[in-house]
C-alpha cells in the first residue's frame, strides 16, 4: 500500500489528508496546532493519522506540506536581525519606497516597520548602467568591510541588492562570495537570485523579506525534517509555494519568500478540482480558519497568478495566486471599541488558549464562542467528540460583552457573527466588485474549519444563490496538496520595444530561463515525460507604468510569435481597460517561465444516486438560535459521513462532520452531488 499525505499547519489546527493510491481511499485527521513548534503538531498528526488507517511510515510515497510559519513571522515581525548591502546612494530606498501612504485618505495610517534598521543598511561603491555596462567597478574591499561590520553588529542574515543587479548579476555574486568568506554563518540573499526583475524598490523589498525570513524557515524545515525522519518517513518532503505548486525543502529554505501564501494556496488548487467535478467554472473561494479568512476569485476554473503583491505592507515580487486575506476567523476576538461599537478581529485567540469555550484561560469571547452560544456549533464537543467544550463559559463571556453593549446575550452573539460576516463580505468585494466582477455570477466554495459555518449567511449578504461545501472542507488545503504539481517560476527583465529586432533578444532571454528550468528539473529528479514549461512576457505600452502578462507561443521566436504577442496584448488591454492604442509602441518588460513537474494525484470517483431521502443520515436535532425567527428553533442534525449522493435537505438544518459544521438556512436546500460535495441553493 502506498499512501500520499498532505498536511496543512494553521494557527489553530493541523490538518492531515491521506490518499491510498491503489484503492482511492481517502482519510482525514485533525489535531491542535503547536504554535511554539509547529513541527511537533505535524509529527503528532501524521503519526496518529497513519495509526488510524493501519499504515506504517515506510508506506508513505509522497509528503506535501503547507505552512504559515513564514507568513506569521512576517506578520508578527519575528524574523531575524538583518543587514543590507546596496549600491552607493541607495541605502534609504527601502524606507522611501514609492512615497505612498498605506491608505491615501487615512492621515493616521502607519507604514509597516522597516525590516532593516538604517545603521544596518550599508552602501558600497558600484554601478551598472541599464544596458549592462559597468560604470563603476565593485569595490571588493568595501564589501569586505561591510560584511565585517554587519557581523560585529550581530545580524544573522544579509540581503544584497544592487541597482541593476537583475541586468548584470556579477557584482552581487562577487559580494555574496565575499560575505560568505567574512561571515560564513550568515544567511545571504541576492536580488539577482530572489527577484531578478525590473523595479528596484520592489526587488530590494523582496530580497530583504527573503533574508529576514530565511533563518526562521531554515530552522523550521530542519526541525520538521528531523521529526519526519524519526517517524520513519522515507519520501522526500515538499512544501507549498504561494503559486499553488510545491518545491523541495532545500529550495524552500533558500527562497522562503515564495512560501508566504503557502497555507491558503493549495485550498484554491483543491477548489479548482471541485469546480471541475461540479461543473461550475466561476467560483469565489472562501477559506476560514482560526485566525483569518482567505478569498480568491476563479474565472473559467482558473485563479489569476500575480507576479507581485503587497503582503502585510511589504511588496513582494514573487509568483503567487491572487488571494486576499482579512483577520476574520473562528478565533477572532470580539470587543467593544472606544466609541462603544462592537468590533471583531483581527486579534485572535489562536490555538492556545483558544476560544473561551476551550476552558484554557481565555475570557474574551470569539466567533467560535458566539456560534457555541447560538448552538449553530455543537454545544458540548468539537472534532466528533474528541474535543470537549464548555458552553456555559462562552455564554458568560458573551453576556459580559452584552452588558457593555446594552443588549441581550443572544443578540450580542448574533451581532458578533453579523460583524464578522460583514468583514468577510468586504474581502470578497475587494476581489470581485472592485475588479469588475459581480459576485452574484459566481458560486461560493466554502472550506476551512469555519467556512461552511458562515457561508450561507455570507452568500445571503452578497446575494449569491449557490454555496458549494466540499466533502472534507475543514482539511481542504491539506487535500489540495495531493492535487498539485511541483512548480518553479523563473523570470528575467528585458526592457525593449517590441519590433522586428526583438526576436533575437527575446529568444536569448527565454533560452536563459529554459536553462534555469532544466537545472531545476534535474535538481528535483523530474522525469522527462513529466516536465512542462509555459512561457509568458509582461508587456505594456511605452510610457505606461504597469504591465499585462501575455502568453508566448511555443517554439522559436520569429515574426509570427511577435505578432501573436502584440495581438494578445491588444486584446487583453481592450478587455481590461476598454481600449487598445494600435499605433503606440509596445514595450517588453519581463520574460517568465513556469516549470512544472507532474506528480500522481489523488483521484475521486462519482457515487451512485441514492435518492433524495436523507433520513438515514439524521442523528438528532437541537435548538438553534435563528435571527430569522428571533428565537431558538428545532433544527434536524445530519451526519455528513452518512449522506449519500442525491440526498436533499431542506433548511433550517445542521450538517455535522469531524472537521466542520454546515448551516442550511431557512429557504435553502442542500443537495449531495455525485462526488459528495454539498450544494446549498436558495429557493431550489
Amino acid at each position: 500500500m502506498n499512501w500520499r499525505i498532505g498536511v496543512d499547519s494553521g494557527g489553530t489546527f493541523t490538518d492531515v489528508c491521506l490518499f491510498e493510491e491503489s484503492t482511492g481511499r481517502t482519510e482525514i485527521w485533525k489535531v491542535s496546532s503547536t504554535p511554539d513548534d509547529p513541527s511537533r503538531g505535524i509529527a503528532q498528526g501524521v503519526a496518529e493519522a497513519l495509526e488510524r488507517v493501519g499504515a506504517t511510515p515506510d508506506a508513505v510515497s509522497y509528503f506535501g506540506h503547507g505552512t504559515t510559519v513564514g507568513t506569521n513571522a512576517l506578520i508578527q515581525l519575528r524574523g531575524v536581525p538583518t543587514g543590507l548591502i546596496t549600491t552607493d546612494g541607495f541605502r534609504d530606498l527601502l524606507e522611501i519606497g514609492r512615497q505612498k501612504r498605506p491608505d491615501l485618505y487615512d492621515l493616521q495610517a502607519d507604514k509597516p516597520p522597516v525590516l532593516v534598521a538604517r545603521d544596518l543598511r550599508l552602501e558600497v561603491p558600484e554601478r551598472v548602467r541599464h544596458d549592462g555596462s559597468v560604470e563603476t567597478a565593485l569595490d571588493e574591499r568595501a564589501v569586505r568591510e561591510a560584511a565585517r561590520a554587519l557581523r560585529e553588529a550581530g545580524v544573522r542574515s544579509v540581503a544584497i541588492s544592487f541597482l541593476y543587479g537583475f541586468v548584470r548579476p556579477e557584482h552581487e555574486e562577487t559580494a555574496r562570495r565575499i560575505v560568505a568568506e567574512e561571515f560564513p554563518e550568515a544567511f545571504v540573499s541576492t536580488s539577482s537570485e530572489v527577484a531578478p526583475e525590473f523595479r528596484e524598490y520592489e526587488r530590494m523589498s523582496t530580497t530583504v523579506v527573503n533574508a529576514y525570513l530565511g533563518p526562521v524557515m531554515e530552522r523550521y524545515i530542519r526541525r520538521l525534517g528531523d521529526r519526519l525522519a524519526e517517524l520513519g518517513l522515507k519520501a522526500a518532503p515538499h512544501l507549498t509555494q504561494s503559486n499553488g505548486g510545491v518545491i523541495g525543502f532545500e529550495q524552500a529554505s533558500r527562497l522562503p519568500v515564495r512560501t508566504v501564501l503557502s497555507g491558503p494556496s493549495t485550498g484554491v488548487v483543491a477548489a479548482q478540482a471541485i469546480g471541475e467535478q461540479t461543473g461550475f467554472g466561476n467560483l469565489i473561494t472562501f477559506d476560514v480558519g482560526g485566525t483569518s479568512s482567505d478569498v480568491a476569485l476563479m474565472q473559467d476554473g482558473r485563479c489569476a497568478l500575480a507576479s507581485e503583491a503587497v503582503v502585510h505592507g511589504y511588496p513582494i515580487k514573487a509568483p503567487m495566486l491572487d488571494i486576499h486575506t482579512v483577520g476574520a476567523g473562528g478565533g477572532s476576538i470580539a470587543y467593544v471599541d472606544n466609541g462603544g461599537l462592537l468590533k471583531v478581529g483581527p486579534r485572535s485567540a489562536g490555538a492556545d488558549p483558544g476560544p473561551v469555550c476551550y476552558g484554557r484561560g481565555n475570557d474574551e469571547p470569539t466567533v467560535t464562542d458566539a456560534n457555541v452560544v447560538l448552538q449553530t456549533l455543537n454545544p458540548t464537543h468539537l472534532l466528533a467528540g474528541r474535543m470537549p467544550i464548555d458552553r456555559q463559559l462562552a455564554v458568560d463571556a458573551v453576556a459580559r460583552l452584552a452588558d457593555r453593549l446594552g443588549l441581550g446575550t443572544m443578540e450580542t452573539a448574533q451581532g458578533i457573527l453579523s460583524v464578522v460576516i460583514a468583514n468577510m463580505a468586504r474581502a470578497i468585494r475587494v476581489i470581485s466588485v472592485q475588479r469588475g466582477h459581480d459576485p452574484r455570477d459566481y458560486s461560493l466554495v466554502a472550506f476551512g474549519g469555519a467556512g461552511p459555518l458562515h457561508a450561507a449567511r455570507l452568500a445571503k449578504e452578497l446575494e449569491m444563490s449557490r454555496v458549494i461545501v466540499p466533502l472534507t472542507p475543514g482539511i481542504l488545503c491539506a487535500t489540495g496538496l495531493l492535487l498539485t504539481d511541483l512548480r518553479a517560476d523563473f523570470a528575467g527583465s528585458l526592457l525593449r520595444v517590441l519590433d522586428a529586432g526583438a526576436a533575437a533578444p527575446l529568444e536569448q532571454a527565454f533560452a536563459a530561463l529554459n536553462a534555469q528550468a532544466q537545472a531545476w528539473f534535474e535538481e528535483e529528479s523530474i522525469a522527462a515525460a513529466d516536465r512542462g514549461l509555459a512561457r509568458s512576457v509582461d508587456v505594456r505600452y511605452l510610457g505606461q507604468n504597469y504591465e499585462i502578462a501575455v502568453p508566448v507561443p511555443e517554439g522559436s521566436i520569429g515574426p509570427a510569435a511577435l505578432e501573436a504577442i502584440a495581438a494578445r496584448f491588444a486584446a487583453e488591454h481592450e478587455r481590461l481597460y476598454g481600449f487598445s492604442a494600435k499605433d503606440d509602441p509596445i514595450q517588453l518588460v519581463t520574460c517568465r517561465a513556469g516549470a512544472t513537474g507532474a506528480v500522481r494525484k489523488a483521484a475521486f470517483q462519482p457515487q451512485p444516486d441514492a435518492g433524495p431521502d436523507p433520513s438515514a443520515a439524521r442523528v438528532g436535532q437541537r435548538q438553534v438560535w435563528m435571527p430569522e425567527y428571533g428565537d431558538f428553533v428545532d433544527c434536524p442534525v445530519y451526519d455528513r459521513a452518512r449522506l449519500a449522493a442525491g440526498n436533499r435537505i431542506a433548511g433550517p438544518a445542521i450538517v455535522e462532520q469531524m472537521d466542520t459544521t454546515t448551516i442550511v438556512l431557512p429557504g435553502m436546500t442542500a443537495t449531495v452531488e455525485p462526488y459528495l460535495n454539498l450544494i446549498l441553493e436558495f429557493g431550489a
